[in-house]
């Protein structure tokens, strides 16, 4: 098991236990936070861009596609991931959306 921090301004952050090989998107959804996904989470757009402001060695490497989609999406940074590709593999994830 693994987790992910979720950090909101103004807020106390949220830890979630999070499912090694689900994605980031799908387990802040599944606990109730609201990320955009226009695509439903199929890399086809870039509504679900998250900063990853700690653990990124604890996700999946990005591939190209979302290299691509990262291009398009506002306020991108070196933290950049859409998150409905950055699958867990393990350990503690620190996440922010833009």
């Amino acid at each position: 098991m693994a987790e992910i921090i979720y950090e909101e301004d103004g807020k106390e952050p949220l830890t979630i236990k999070a499912e090694v090989g689900v994605s980031v998107m799908h387990t802040l959804l599944e606990n109730g936070v609201d990320v955009e996904h226009a695509c439903g989470g199929f890399c086809a757009c870039s509504t679900c861009h998250v900063y990853i402001l700690d653990g990124g060695e604890n996700l999946s490497e990005q591939e190209d596609d979302e290299f691509d989609r990262l291009d398009k999406a506002k306020g991108v940074s070196l933290k950049s991931r859409l998150s409905c590709q950055a699958l867990v593999r393990g350990g503690t994830v620190r996440v922010k959306i833009p």
